[in-house]
């Protein structure tokens, strides 16, 4: 168990109450503010995939998914969904959505593998959304755009909170700033990967570390990222390789990088036979998901996750995602979270 808790730590709501209605309003303004920004259609979403279709996210390849026999289908195995990384894409496929257009959702998984700590729960709840584009638009330049958009309704929705909660001062800066993952080991070569997101989202407070997955020179991964959605491994016009990364904020209650999305340029087939080689998982490519991106039949994509929960806790300025969801946590870091005037739902 991991756990920080911020000296005279205070709810800046009062209450639970407070609490509630504010995390309704983040929900409401921001999945409203990112389907402007980015053109998206809410559509429902699976909890549960079938094994063996290459369908769920992998994550990082050691966590474990929830799985159960399923009786109506002769007891061939599902699983809880870890995210909806390539389901999302064969969604676009099915409803022929057109390029500079996409879907978004309310993604609701287990991950049960999690290690928990102020950040990490075993329930995960976020925005999962995904976007056609053209071929052409595989590059830096159309990510950065992206990103921006995203950042803006994290700017709007913040902004608009302040009005009707005024003790939720805003806090980002106007602009939010790129660095690919080799300049952070470049510029701080004794550091570790999160000890490098610190030292760069400190000085900058909103910050997009590009490249998340690859391998960089010292021939480490700045941190983990399956090989078959997002890529990584591309080159790019700032000369590096990759075209995803995560959207880190410097939280002033844990005084610390606080990461609010993982996103990317999805692979196209060459991409993600690439990646595929290069983690040793070429028999991914006779599962269906795969099959079909190979095939050419799935659209080229843009997409990511943004958490919920993460977002109201950034926002509403809380010490533990424990107090925007319900979930489970150990007995001994309810008390200890209860000492500090931090009450777990």
């Amino acid at each position: 168990m991991s756990l920080y808790l911020p000296q005279n730590y205070r709810n800046l709501l009062g209450g639970v109450e407070q609490t509630e209605k504010a995390i309704k309003a983040v929900k409401d303004m921001f999945q409203d503010n990112l389907s402007a920004q980015l053109a998206l259609l809410r559509v429902t979403a699976p909890m549960t995939v079938l094994s063996g279709t290459g369908i769920n996210d992998d994550l990082n390849g050691v966590e474990r998914p929830v799985r159960f026999p399923v009786r109506s289908l002769d007891e061939r195995p599902a699983e809880v969904v870890h995210s909806l990384a390539k389901w999302k894409r064969l969604k676009l496929a099915e409803l022929g959505i057109a390029p500079g257009r996409g879907i978004y959702t309310d993604m609701n998984a287990l991950r049960p593998d999690e290690d928990l700590d102020n950040l990490h729960s075993i329930y995960v709840d976020q925005w999962d959304w995904e976007k056609v584009i053209r071929p052409e638009d595989r590059n830096l330049d159309f990510l950065k755009r992206t990103v921006r958009r995203i950042y803006e309704a994290v700017k709007v929705t913040e902004n608009k909170l302040y009005v009707e909660f005024p003790q939720l001062v805003p806090a980002l800066p106007d602009d939010i700033f790129f660095i690919h993952a080799e300049e952070l080991l470049q510029r701080y070569p004794n550091l570790t990967p999160k000890e490098r997101e610190n030292a760069i989202v400190r000085e900058h407070k909103a910050v997009f570390v590009i490249g998340i997955g690859g391998k960089l020179s010292d021939g480490s991964i700045h941190d983990g990222r399956a090989a078959d959605y997002d890529d990584w491994s591309t080159p790019n016009s700032d000369g590096y390789e990759g075209l995803n990364g995560d959207i880190l904020l410097w939280n002033p209650v844990l005084e610390s990088a606080f990461e609010i999305s993982s996103m990317g340029i999805r692979v196209d087939p060459e991409a993600m036979r690439r990646q595929l080689k290069e983690r040793g998982q070429e028999e991914k490519e006779d599962l269906y998901f795969h099959r079909r991106l190979l095939a050419g039949e799935l659209p080229q994509t843009i997409g990511g996750g943004i958490g919920q929960s993460r977002l109201c806790m950034y926002l509403l300025r809380k010490a533990h995602i424990g107090e925007i969801q319900s979930s489970i946590w150990p007995e001994e870091m309810r008390a200890a979270c209860h000492a500090a005037g931090v009450e777990l739902a």
